[in-house]
């Protein structure tokens, strides 16, 4: 992890326009569910830069593909992050990503498993392991949402710009303790989950709505 601090923290610092909002909703310390939007391949740095700034160190949940990148792969790998492939059924990153919490470690998590593929970039309807990581550790989920990224590094799409703005914003932890003792119901999951994509979706809107016009193309 201090490798890809001093390797990439650096010139994605310099390269654009960042703001931060939020921070002190990251505790310093002990177990923390983080839950991203999905807009750039980009995001797993930026989203990992807010939470450096907070003075943790992240694990994320992501993708396998991440990291066969030539450019997250090795920052992900190095800093003992957990792959996912999507589609397999396996229980093994949640197991995982628990046994991190009750460590007292920050996991972050893409609930979408995927960029979004909504023409405005709103997230999509996201997947039940981020509420079943919430409910098996009693751990609240803080939404984390990007904003600016989606035009520097998506499928069929990259702009190097210079001094583009990214912001990203904590919303306050999410307390789903009230759902604990039906944590296996799938329709308890469901809706749990679609409760932390709606306050993705309302940070999200925030963001949009307050990037400068200039920008916004």
């Amino acid at each position: 992890m201090g490798l890809a601090k001093g390797v990439l923290i650096p010139p994605i610092w310099l390269w654009f326009e960042w703001r931060f909002e939020g921070l002190e909703h990251i505790p310093s310390e002990g177990p923390v569910l983080v839950a991203c939007n999905h807009i750039s391949y980009l995001d797993p740095l930026a989203h990992g830069y807010f939470l450096v700034k907070a003075g943790r160190r992240p694990r994320f949940l992501a993708k396998v593909e991440l990291f066969r990148n030539p450019i997250s792969g090795p920052v992900l790998r190095g800093a003992r992050q957990i792959p996912v492939r999507r589609g397999s059924g396996e229980t093994a990153p949640v197991e995982f990503g628990a046994k991190a919490l009750r460590a007292g470690e920050l996991v972050v998590v893409y609930p979408e498993s995927t960029v979004t593929s909504n023409p405005d970039f709103s997230p999509m309807r996201g997947k039940t392991g981020v509420a079943r990581l919430s409910l098996a550790t009693g751990v609240p989920v803080i939404p984390l949402a990007v904003w600016g990224s989606a035009p520097v590094w998506r499928r069929g799409h990259k702009s190097a710009r210079l001094g583009r703005p990214i912001w990203v914003k904590a919303g306050p932890p999410l307390d789903l303790s009230e759902h604990e003792d039906r944590a296996d119901e799938p329709a308890t999951l469901r809706a749990v989950t679609d409760e932390v994509m709606a306050q993705l979706s309302l940070l999200v809107d925030d963001l949009r709505g307050r990037y400068p016009k200039r920008w916004a193309a």
